[in-house]
């Protein structure tokens, strides 16, 4: 998780710093607070709520009862023809800068979807997206600053577990966490670039 997210922050890294400075600025010069780069910042908090809330009330059933392969199999298999509906069907009439509150919010809930094993976190938000009527680069890229703060604080979070277990050690994670941010950097790279101009269905 961490390999892969600090992925995203160096490819969206010109983004997060201008939402960051807009954001943080917001509280030193008020006339910036109707700035695009400021509601990004708020509606990417509005969207991690669901998925932090729902995260830490139901932590112990997502690590026991809900490890089931039986489990992860529908999901991974349901949620993949989610995605393929909502492709077929989506309007594409909107663009990043027409987020809304109650759309950040439903994106936040099909994110928190997610804490359930199989569900592919940026396949529920996308989907959730395409659902809404965005574009898919507009879907895509809102699902990729959303997942910052879950996944850094998840994969953080998880990290106190290194070395609590003999099967779980420091040097096999940092070499899979380094893998990660290699492939995932390529793969946000070409996928952000592929559905511009072409569908989710292959």
């Amino acid at each position: 998780q961490i390999g892969t997210e600090t992925a995203v922050l160096i490819y969206f890294a010109k983004d997060i710093w201008r939402i960051l400075r807009a954001w943080f600025g917001q509280f030193t010069n008020r006339s910036t607070r109707g700035d695009p780069d400021v509601r990004m910042g708020w509606l990417v908090i509005v969207g991690t709520i669901p998925i932090g809330l729902l995260g830490f009330t139901f932590s112990d059933q997502i690590e026991t009862i809900a490890r089931n392969l039986y489990l992860v199999s529908f999901t991974l298999i349901f949620f993949g023809i989610v995605l393929g509906v909502a492709d077929r069907t989506a309007r594409s009439i909107h663009t990043l800068g027409e987020l809304t509150v109650r759309d950040g919010i439903i994106y936040g809930f099909a994110q928190a979807v997610s804490l359930i094993p199989g569900v592919s976190r940026s396949g529920a938000t996308i989907s959730a997206g395409l659902f809404m009527g965005y574009n898919r680069e507009a879907a895509t890229r809102y699902a990729f600053l959303l997942a910052i703060p879950a996944v850094l604080a998840s994969g953080l979070y998880q990290a106190l577990d290194i070395g609590s277990d003999p099967a779980v050690a420091w040097g096999p994670t940092i070499l899979a966490t380094l893998i990660a941010f290699f492939i995932g950097y390529a793969v946000i790279a070409w996928l952000i670039r592929y559905v511009s101009t072409n569908s989710y269905m292959p």
